[in-house]
């Protein structure tokens, strides 16, 4: 990452924080990639079940591995050997002691913007789990939420498509049509503008640029 690029990242970061903090998220801000895993794999106790929804941030950082090797109890849909089984983790998922995601846009004042086609995500992100883990690098930050919505849409929409089978107009040009084709994956937009209870959705906020 260019000198000034992650300059403006650490300096504009806390501040940010300060604004999920205002609004009840129990926010953190991480420099490096390093400092953001050490600080999700504190956040999860060692006795609690954690899940994920499809996020290349985690996968990117290799928690799910760090995981694995403590010995953490995990439900991964990725491990299922049939649809029905696969339909089935996702429920249960809904039900664990920690979830984790990213999101796909965060507003400098501090609401988290979400697309998911199952839902099972945002699901997860509104209800259900114990606590919700948000790992998201900085690149994913908008000015106000119009912008990260906007972000949500045309850019993280366009590169997730690229991951999932199916011919989204998103997949196919990669651009949003603004579509209602069956394999639509924006079937959910979810603005969290507010965290309630509060503490309940933690966000580790890392000075680089991660995920899509």
């Amino acid at each position: 990452m260019l000198a000034p690029m992650k300059k403006m990242y650490d300096t504009s970061g806390p501040n940010v924080v300060k604004a999920l903090n205002k609004r009840q998220f129990e926010a953190y801000y991480c420099s490096t990639a390093a400092e953001a895993v050490e600080k999700v794999l504190e956040l999860i106790p060692v006795g609690d079940v954690v899940s994920w929804g499809g996020v290349a941030t985690v996968d990117q950082l290799g928690i799910k591995e760090q995981l694995r090797q403590r010995g953490q109890a995990v439900i991964d849909r990725d491990t299922a050997k049939t649809p029905d089984e696969r339909m089935a983790m996702l429920h249960q998922a809904l039900g664990c002691d920690t979830f984790l995601m990213s999101s796909n846009a965060i507003s400098e004042d501090g609401q988290l913007v979400n697309i998911d086609g199952t839902g099972n995500r945002v699901a997860a992100l509104c209800f259900g789990p114990r606590q919700v883990i948000v790992v998201a690098g900085m690149n994913k930050v908008a000015a106000d939420l119009d912008g990260a919505v906007a972000r949500a849409r045309h850019i993280a929409a366009p590169a997730n498509a690229q991951r999932f089978a199916g011919k989204s107009p998103c997949r196919v040009i990669g651009q949003c049509g603004n579509c209602t084709s069956p394999d639509c994956i924006c079937a959910q937009m979810v603005i969290t503008r507010f965290c309630n209870p509060a503490g309940r959705i933690k966000v580790v906020l890392v000075g680089e640029d991660l995920g899509l």
